[in-house]
């Protein structure tokens, strides 16, 4: 798997991992513990969430533009690790939000996101483009050597094993914040309940109905063992001690930056510059070399801007895993024994396990002369994401599930009689791991193959950039969760992954031809 691969390619991962496992312990809990903590709704919590999820590739366009011209990649990517550890330890502080204080705390928070999301446009669009250079060197070296043909599916496989990395930081991550919480519950004398913060808040702010007052006291009993004396009391109390344990998680991610920080420093002799290989490269072109050399940049460029859209949609409706699909698995989904963030961890299973079989299987079409090119496969990825949304239409659908608000104003005892078993995520995960297999590791390696030499950081940031305007637009999964039956909500990101494919499918033959 790792053989005839550059020699940087896996301290590279290695480095991408460890952000990315600080980064997923805080991404798997956002959504939920902004609800948490301030008492917002879904839906304003799923604004803030898009707003920060779009900045961390929005800025991947700064991080690009930054090293391109400084052609200082290295010295980027490792500020942008310093700046996300700033952020991480400043979520990390335990204050409890209250009426008095929400009006600094909530803007702090989001400083500290906005620093999060900055750190990591310096840092994730610039290694994927030191990666793309090291495929340029060697397929540069193969082809001077006459052996060309040789090198020429090792992007893709190079970018599924760097893809790959990052999801082995994705498949614990998830599992960090949900254990501190419960064991400083348990700590406490309380349990956990996933149903609790958003009650609390409602009791608190004095919005409560007879229904909503009843689950309370409820659940309220259930976690502390009966006796929990005054009932405001109790909410702030439990409040406080749900959000702590979240907080302390926030270390953990402080750590994981200086440890890649570290790796990186140890191992960037092994990686590329740029600075030095574009000095060397200093040619004296004729105008007609310079105007042929002008369209074919001119053309790379609309294939890059052409897959971009389809990003878009694909991350519109994949990156509702922390969203949409997120309060699913807290309303819809049984979670006695395990709390929803964890479900987040079926992805990066499903990548870890599948990657070597589908990279297996593109191999074998290769040496059969059958290989599908990138372009194809993005178009397939599509397809694949529509059938994880066709399977929720049509079990929602035979379920009967009202809109997320009305099933949350239901007694408890109606609740837990209609919610779902955790195979449900389950199927729908690997369904959208496939199709993330086809597209975002992918479509890393389609920038790297369409993007011109001198602008390769700037054109990683445009994918980052796409993705951006994509996670800018995911907010609308919380607002048609709670608004529609859920199988209305699931038929529009279905209808969404069709037209992508269909499009996708349409302009196959002309990026193939581009990317030859």
């Amino acid at each position: 798997m790792f053989k005839n691969h550059p020699k940087g390619l896996i301290p590279a991962a290695l480095s991408n991992m460890g952000e990315r496992f600080g980064y997923y312990i805080m991404n798997a809990v956002l959504l939920l513990f902004l609800c948490s903590k301030f008492g917002l709704s879904d839906e304003t919590s799923g604004v803030i969430y898009s707003v920060f999820y779009a900045l961390i590739y929005v800025l991947s366009l700064v991080g690009g533009w930054i090293a391109d011209r400084k052609q200082n990649y290295k010295g980027t990517i490792m500020s942008g690790l310093v700046v996300m550890a700033i952020g991480y330890a400043l979520l990390s502080i335990p204050i409890l939000s209250t009426a008095e204080n929400i009006s600094w705390l909530l803007p702090f928070t989001c400083v500290a996101l906005l620093l999060i999301a900055f750190g990591n446009g310096l840092f994730k669009g610039n290694l994927q483009a030191i990666v793309g250079q090291m495929y340029d060197d060697m397929e540069a070296k193969a082809a001077a050597e006459g052996r060309l043909d040789e090198v020429k599916g090792r992007r893709d496989s190079g970018f599924q094993i760097f893809y790959v990395f990052i999801n082995i930081g994705g498949l614990v991550a998830p599992f960090i914040a949900p254990y501190l919480r419960e064991w400083w519950l348990g700590v406490n004398d309380l349990a956990y309940n996933a149903n609790l913060p958003a009650l609390c808040h409602q009791f608190i702010n004095g919005n409560i109905d007879g229904t909503g007052l009843a689950n309370l006291n409820e659940l309220a009993a259930s976690v502390s063992g009966g006796a929990f004396g005054d009932l405001g009391e109790f909410c702030q109390r439990y409040l406080g001690v749900f959000n702590t344990g979240v907080h302390y998680s926030f270390i953990a991610s402080v750590a994981a930056m200086l440890i890649s920080l570290i790796i990186f420093i140890a191992t960037k002799k092994l990686m590329p510059t740029p600075a030095k290989k574009e000095a060397a490269a200093v040619i004296d072109y004729t105008p007609e070399e310079r105007k042929a050399m002008a369209r074919e940049i001119k053309q790379r460029m609309y294939a890059l801007f052409a897959v971009l859209g389809i990003a878009v949609f694909f991350w519109f409706s994949f990156h509702q895993n922390g969203q949409s699909l997120s309060v699913f698995a807290r309303d819809f989904v049984k979670t006695d024994s395990i709390a929803p963030e964890i479900w987040q961890a079926v992805n990066p299973f499903f990548v870890i396990v599948l990657t070597p079989i589908i990279m297996w299987i593109f191999g074998i079409l290769g040496r059969r002369g059958k290989e599908i090119s990138t372009p194809r496969k993005i178009a397939y990825g599509m397809g694949i994401a529509g059938l994880a949304y066709l399977f929720l239409v049509i079990y929602s659908a035979c379920m009967g599930y009202p809109s997320g608000d009305t099933f949350k104003a239901m007694e408890v005892g109606i609740q837990n009689g209609m919610k779902a078993g955790p195979w449900v995520l389950i199927v729908t995960y690997f369904f959208l791991t496939v199709a993330e297999l086809f597209i975002s590791p992918l479509g890393l390696s389609f920038v790297s193959k369409v993007a011109p030499k001198h602008l390769q950081g700037l054109c990683q940031g445009l994918w980052l950039g796409a993705t951006a305007l994509g996670n800018l637009l995911i907010w609308i999964g919380p607002l048609m969760y709670n608004k529609f039956s859920l199988w209305i909500c699931w038929t529009v990101f279905l209808v969404v992954c069709l037209i992508s494919m269909f499009v996708m499918f349409g302009m196959v033959r002309w990026l193939e031809k581009v990317t030859k």
